[in-house]
């Protein structure tokens, strides 16, 4: 074994004994302080394992690793190259922030929700149209729902052509650019208008108006649970790019069928049961 990489061996049990120490904090250690200087170890190390690897590169050239081997160096420089800004900027937030290596295509999406406030993985708009799931747009960068209306209502003409009568949405779509080109095409946009309420309140239609859009619209949240709980949408194991958008496409498509099975079935009882009180009458 030559010296250069017995130091290399050396350095990386180094760098995994500290990265290992970490935890837990000392009582009386600033977290910040403590954290910052634990990211500076390790880039350091990672630095010279980069820096030992472009000397080696000078006499045996990159084209002799393997395909994997190859892309996976090309990640980790560009990752290395993203904590390192970070860090000497005291920044947390990184465009096209990379979080896993065999995954680079996978984005850290802040959801503020109570379970998990950062999710990862990719994000999808599905609009649903008479119990049908239609995939709108998918992304593994976050993007605002609210952007995506005009691009959706567009779809649906060309669908069915023809515009649909009414949009219920939630509250983040109604925007005034979303308001406006409802209105240019007569299409309803449900929730309540802008500006000053009524004096003297909504009226029945109106209360009854709401009450009817907010359970309708309730379709389209269960039917993204239905997709988590029993076709794995919530889960997709699928470690590339376009196979885990190849999985979260048949899934809808099997829900789709599914549903379509469902009204089938639906139909060929209700003819069956007609059938048999005609002849028990006849």
């Amino acid at each position: 074994m030559s010296r250069s990489s017995d130091k290399w061996r050396n350095r990386a049990r180094t760098g995994k004994k500290r990265a290992n120490s970490f935890w837990p904090f000392p009582s009386n250690a600033d977290r910040g302080e403590v954290i910052r200087k634990a990211i500076r170890r390790q880039l350091g190390y990672v630095g010279r394992n980069l820096s030992i690897i472009a000397e080696q590169a000078k006499s045996q050239p990159l084209t002799l690793l393997g395909r994997k081997a190859y892309r996976d160096l090309l990640v980790i420089h560009e990752l290395y190259r993203q904590q390192l800004h970070m860090y000497n900027e005291r920044s947390h937030q990184m465009e096209d922030r990379i979080v896993s290596i065999h995954q680079p295509h996978v984005r850290p999406i802040v959801r503020g929700k109570a379970k998990a406030r950062v999710e990862f993985g990719a994000k999808i708009a599905v609009s649903m149209t008479k119990g049908y799931a239609f995939l709108d747009r998918l992304s593994w960068d976050n993007f605002n729902e609210s952007t995506t209306l005009m691009d959706v209502i567009e779809k649906y003409r060309s669908r069915m052509g023809f515009y649909p009568a009414v949009v219920q949405a939630d509250q983040i779509y109604r925007t005034r650019e979303n308001r406006r080109f409802c209105k240019q095409h007569g299409i309803r946009l449900s929730g309540p208008a802008l500006g000053r309420k009524p004096k003297n309140g909504p009226t029945s239609e109106d209360r009854q108006v709401a009450k009817q859009d907010t359970g309708e619209r309730n379709a389209i949240e269960g039917k993204f649970r239905e997709g988590k709980r029993k076709y794995g949408l919530g889960c997709i194991r699928a470690r590339l790019a376009k196979t885990s958008e190849s999985v979260i496409t048949l899934q809808l498509l099997v829900m789709n069928l599914e549903r379509r099975l469902r009204v089938l079935f639906c139909l060929i009882f209700t003819l069956l049961s007609r059938s048999r009180l005609a002849m028990s009458f006849g």
